[in-house]
C-alpha cells in the first residue's frame, strides 16, 4: 500500500485526475491524504467532492478554511459571497446535502501512529502537542457533526482571540482552534497568530515567523503534513511536508509519498 499527501485541490478536478494517473493510484490498494480545501476557486468544485467522496477509506480528508467556508454559505451563515462565486455552484444540486453532510463529518487533524505523522490544513501551536492537537481538533469535530452546527458556523469567523489559553471557552475557544488548523501561517514572537500575511515568509515583517519555525514547539518530533501556504511551496523533510504548491494559481499539484523513502510527483495546472 502506497500513501500520498496532495494540497489543495481547490475544485481543480482534472488535474487531480491526472496526478492520481501518474502516481498509478489504485484506491483499492492505496490511500490519499488530502489535506483540505477541496473546494473553491477552481472550477470543478462540486465534482472534485463528489469523486473524493466515492474514495471512501481511500482517502483520508481534514477540513480547510474553504470547506468551511462552503459549510457556511450552504447553511447561509453571514459570510460574504465575494470570492466564492464557485461554491454557490455546488449548492442546489440534487446531491448538495448529502455532500455538506459528508463534509462536516471530516476531522480537523488526523494522525498515523505507524508513520508518525500529523495532517492539519494549515499548522498546529507551538504549545499543543500531538495528543492535545487531536483533543483540540475533536471538540470542533464534535461540534460540527451535531445537529446544531449551524449555531457554531455563525460565531466561526474572526481572528480573535489570537493566542491559544487552555481558559478560553465557548466560541472563543472553538474559534482558536479552528484558526490555528485552518489558517494559521504566521506567528510573532510570544506566539500570537498573525493573519496580515500570506506571502513567502522571507517577506514577512522582521517580527513574525513561519508557525513551524516557533521554539519548543511541543509536536516536535511526529511529521507535521499541512497545506494552506501556496507562497510557501512545496517542503519535504523529516519533520515537515508542506504540499500546496499553488495549482489553482497555476503551479502544480503535487503529491508525496509519505510511507516510505518521500517521493515527490506534480502536474502543471492552468490558471
Amino acid at each position: 500500500m502506497a500513501q500520498y499527501a496532495i494540497g489543495d485541490i481547490q475544485g481543480c478536478y482534472d488535474p487531480f485526475r491526472k496526478l492520481l494517473d501518474r502516481i498509478s493510484f489504485d484506491p483499492a490498494r492505496d490511500r490519499l491524504w488530502l489535506s483540505g480545501d477541496l473546494v473553491n476557486r477552481g472550477p470543478k468544485s462540486r465534482r472534485t467532492l463528489r469523486f473524493v467522496k466515492s474514495l471512501g477509506k481511500s482517502a483520508i480528508v481534514v477540513l480547510g478554511n474553504h470547506d468551511l467556508h462552503l459549510l457556511a454559505i450552504a447553511n447561509d451563515v453571514g459570510v460574504s459571497a465575494k470570492n466564492f462565486d464557485s461554491l454557490w455552484k455546488i449548492l442546489g444540486q440534487g446531491d448538495c446535502d448529502e455532500l455538506i453532510n459528508w463534509l462536516r463529518k471530516r476531522p480537523l487533524a488526523h494522525y498515523s501512529k505507524k508513520l508518525d505523522t500529523l495532517m492539519v490544513h494549515a499548522g498546529v501551536p507551538a504549545t499543543w502537542s500531538v495528543k492535545k492537537t487531536l483533543a483540540r481538533a475533536k471538540e470542533v469535530e464534535t461540534v460540527l457533526q451535531s445537529d446544531n452546527y449551524v449555531d457554531f458556523l455563525a460565531t466561526m469567523y474572526g481572528n480573535q482571540p489570537d493566542r491559544w489559553s487552555k481558559h478560553l471557552r465557548g466560541g472563543d475557544r472553538l474559534r482558536f482552534i479552528v484558526n490555528a488548523l485552518t489558517r494559521m501561517r504566521m506567528i510573532d514572537s510570544k506566539g500570537r497568530i498573525d493573519f496580515s500575511h500570506s506571502g513567502p515568509p522571507e517577506n514577512a515583517p522582521s517580527l513574525l515567523s513561519p508557525w513551524f519555525n516557533a521554539e519548543n514547539a511541543k509536536w516536535r518530533g511526529t511529521r507535521i503534513v499541512f497545506g494552506h501556504w501556496s507562497a510557501l511551496g512545496l517542503i519535504v523533510n523529516e519533520e515537515l511536508v508542506s504540499v500546496d504548491t499553488g495549482c489553482v494559481w497555476g503551479r502544480q499539484l503535487t503529491a508525496v509519498r509519505i510511507d516510505k523513502k518521500s517521493t515527490v510527483t506534480d502536474v502543471q495546472c492552468e490558471a
